[in-house]
């Protein structure tokens, strides 16, 4: 009988990844940025075809920003960073595909952010770092001319432009102060807010217009969650048109053939799916084969295409017919390993120091592998959420035995706007507090222990596992860092350009919160981070610069400790090169198997 060894590490990462897609206006072709190859490019689909094999339509090997086809058919807009630097530039490929052509470039360190195109294809908007790398400006290139324009200069907060009406008189900006504060306008001789009082603090999404006169957006003014606002704008009227119960409606795309609504909501763990009629005002909830929904295209023809994921099942590209049924267009799975084998979570909620209830997704190693040890995985953002998407190398860690228990603290998204903002000016008490609490959970469960506990994060979660390492060293076996902050001094100085107007409302004013900084820093905690540690950090990182992870390492090591420290010099802030994310996680579970 042959035996088969349990899937090895590489398995799990040579699942390719979906990040954006795209359709043609004709419905012929689908394109989407994938690392099919190891590397991202895009990919396309003839759905001509009954059974559609995947070609590849351009090779560059960077990350992927947008994806727009031209509406005559001539062309296809899309976006490039450089090694996960971020600064993302605009370039054209032919309608079959090919070499990407510089289009709205420049400086290397410049962004070129796309946001609309005309319907006759001859113009292109954008936001641009270029000439104001704090706030954005919004800038217009003729493609007939050549010529450029400026449209807006941002000031104040951070501003994009965020939809433009068919006759493209209607500009729509939005003004960004913090995650959890912004300001949606048009432009007229003045500033025309689409919410009542732009000084109360709320945020509004993207909005879509359903006619040149009317909008349609989420926003949680005078809310604790996001609901459906109507703006019309001759009578610069705004209502609220539907909330639905503890959920968030996070986007809204227009069906103009049917006169719907396609509203997606976040709850908690799971993303919900609703078709809403706008003349009859009917609510209707779709069941869907997938958890989340990570981007939805309406096409003019009324067809819906979503890029959906689920714990246990890869990003996938599906079609919702005119049946109303689901048809699967992509193919992805994990190479070897089938849904049986691999962990859905179990949601648990505790109560934290303050009876605060906290809820969580706990993935239970199959007893078949279960080792004995659990990672605990504080998530990025923070203010994010730990859902219910695959994660290769979460499904990789379970299949090596270890449990994995990822809460999600206050100020993670998706259970009300006060909770989100829990985590403003307060990056170190009480998500550090909720984080204990869960483990404490965990002990008295009897799930694990002291002894048995390893600490994993990245980003912001990254910053937490230094933290706790710091403040409760008594509580891990070992501690693994991915691109986490050490000390908010100079992270709140080291960040993106664009990114420094948000920061006093988001982590706080390094002067005037002087004792909260020392208290919440990490590196304020070195006498007492005593576990081995592995710590990874992209060289190209443009939110948590090389320099947050090189300090820490080499004050650790100053003091004896027992570092690993990985550089990847050609990556950002996260995993671009599939070769990359494997020789992290390789290291990684090296690292955990070697602290046992």
């Amino acid at each position: 009988m042959i035996q088969f060894p349990k899937p090895d590490l590489e398995q799990f990462f040579y699942t390719y990844s979906i990040h954006h897609f795209q359709v043609s206006q004709d419905e012929k072709k689908l394109v989407f940025s994938t690392n099919l190859t190891g590397k991202r490019n895009l990919w396309a689909l003839d759905l001509t075809q009954e059974h559609p094999y995947p070609y590849q339509f351009s090779k560059k090997d960077e990350s992927i920003g947008f994806i727009e086809f031209d509406p005559n058919g001539k062309y296809v807009l899309t976006s490039f960073d450089s090694d996960g630097d971020e600064n993302h530039q605009i370039y054209a490929l032919p309608a079959a595909g090919g070499v990407p052509q510089p289009l709205i470039t420049g400086d290397e360190n410049e962004k070129y952010i796309f946001s609309h195109l005309s319907k006759d294809g001859n113009r292109i908007y954008y936001n641009t770092s270029e000439g104001n790398p704090n706030f954005l400006n919004v800038r217009l290139r003729h493609l007939d001319t050549g010529t450029d324009e400026l449209l807006k200069e941002g000031a104040d907060g951070m501003t994009q432009l965020v939809a433009v009406s068919e006759d493209e008189k209607t500009l729509v900006y939005i003004k960004m102060f913090a995650n959890t504060y912004n300001n949606i306008y048009i432009q007229k001789d003045e500033e025309v807010y689409l919410t009542p009082d732009p000084e109360k603090i709320h945020v509004s999404d993207e909005p879509v217009f359903t006619d040149d006169d009317t909008l349609y957006f989420p926003t949680n003014y005078d809310s604790e969650y996001n609901y459906l606002a109507e703006y019309r704008i001759k009578e610069q009227s705004f209502s609220k048109v539907l909330e639905i119960e503890n959920e968030s409606i996070t986007s809204v795309s227009y069906d103009k053939t049917s006169n719907v609504l396609y509203i997606v909501t976040e709850s908690g763990v799971v993303d919900k799916l609703y078709r809403y009629g706008i003349k009859s005002r009917e609510l209707k909830e779709i069941t869907k084969p997938f958890d989340m929904i990570d981007q939805i295209k309406v096409t003019e023809s009324g067809s819906v295409y979503m890029l959906g994921l689920s714990s246990v099942k890869p990003a996938n590209i599906y079609r919702f017919t005119e049946e109303h049924e689901w048809e699967q267009l992509t193919d992805n799975r994990v190479l070897g390993v089938s849904g049986e084998d691999m962990v859905e979570p179990e949601t648990v909620t505790y109560q934290s120091f303050d009876g605060m209830e906290i809820e969580s997704l706990f993935f239970r190693a199959k007893p078949e592998n279960a080792n004995g040890y659990t990672v605990f995985w504080p998530h990025g953002g923070p203010q994010a959420a730990e859902q219910k998407f695959f994660r290769a190398v979460f499904q990789c860690i379970l299949n090596r035995g270890y449990h994995i228990f990822a809460p999600n603290f206050r100020g993670s998204t998706g259970y009300g706007s006060s909770f989100v903002k829990l985590v403003e000016q307060d990056w170190g008490y009480g998500p550090r507090l909720d984080n204990v609490e869960g483990i404490k959970w965990l002990f008295d469960q009897g799930i694990t222990d002291s002894d048995h506990l390893f600490l994993v994060g990245g980003s912001y979660g990254g910053y937490m596992s230094l933290l706790l390492h710091g403040r409760h060293p008594e509580y891990f076996k070992a501690v693994v860092d991915i691109f986490g902050p050490s000390d908010l001094f100079t992270f709140v100085e080291s960040v993106p350009d664009h990114w420094k107007p948000i920061m006093e409302r988001w982590v706080g004013d390094p002067e005037r919160d002087k004792e909260r900084f020392v208290r919440d820093s990490p590196v304020t905690y070195l006498d007492t981070m005593t576990k081995p540690m592995l710590v990874i950090q992209g060289a190209k990182d443009p939110r948590v610069v090389k320099k947050e992870s090189d300090q820490i390492v080499e004050k650790l090591r100053n003091k004896g400790r027992e570092v690993e420290y990985l550089v990847l010099e050609d990556e950002g802030h996260g995993f671009s090169k599939t070769d990359n994310e494997i020789k992290v996680y390789k290291q990684m579970l090296e690292f955990l198997e070697k602290h046992q």
